[in-house]
């Protein structure tokens, strides 16, 4: 059964909803400002609605993922791993030559129905960045460092091994944000 759940994450997390979202506007987001696979940029190319579907069918393969992990009654280990794999799935599919999205909506999926509660401090951590440095990019590092930091505050760290691999590949798929944000704040 464990297997089987983790194929089935990978599997949701390859259901790019930006590309599908293209297609109806007959765009390819491939092709297109950022060529990301993402709600980012389904909004800047196509607008608000391309946005919002994007990102609400995004986090929802999260919350499916782990919704569906705790229906089949499956340990808490297996289920983070899970939720890794619908991470990877959205970043890496193997449908697009593991060319897909950041995984940030994806990530929210997870998060919020893994623990709204440990979720809320990547919220914070985000506000309280973005609010300083007006970078959405150096906001969703700074709510990484909160979110990692209350993982570390309720002992459960190990148990959260695969969630942090998923944040370090997405980090490394937001390097170049990254990099350009940090070269603005020069």
């Amino acid at each position: 059964m464990t297997w089987l759940y983790w194929l089935f994450s990978y599997g949701v997390g390859n259901f790019l909803t930006a590309y599908f979202v293209g297609k109806m506007y007959g765009v390819n987001l491939q092709q297109e400002r950022s060529k990301n696979l993402g709600a980012r940029n389904a909004g800047s190319v196509i607008g608000k609605a391309a946005f919002m579907w994007t990102f609400f069918g995004d986090a929802l393969k999260g919350v499916l993922v782990v919704t569906v992990g705790y229906f089949w009654h499956l340990e808490q280990w297996v289920i983070m791993a899970g939720a890794c794999f619908v991470i990877l799935g959205h970043l890496y599919p193997i449908w697009l030559k593991f060319n897909g999205g950041k995984g940030v909506a994806t990530f929210i999926g997870v998060g919020l129905a893994l623990s709204p509660s440990l979720f809320s401090m990547m919220i914070v951590g985000t506000a309280i960045v973005l609010g300083i440095t007006r970078s959405l990019t150096l906001g969703m590092l700074g709510g990484f460092v909160f979110y990692i930091g209350a993982i570390v505050l309720t002992g459960h760290l190990q148990l959260y091994i695969p969630i942090l691999v998923a944040i370090m590949c997405m980090l490394l798929k937001h390097s170049s944000n990254i990099k350009e944000s940090l070269r603005r704040r020069k």
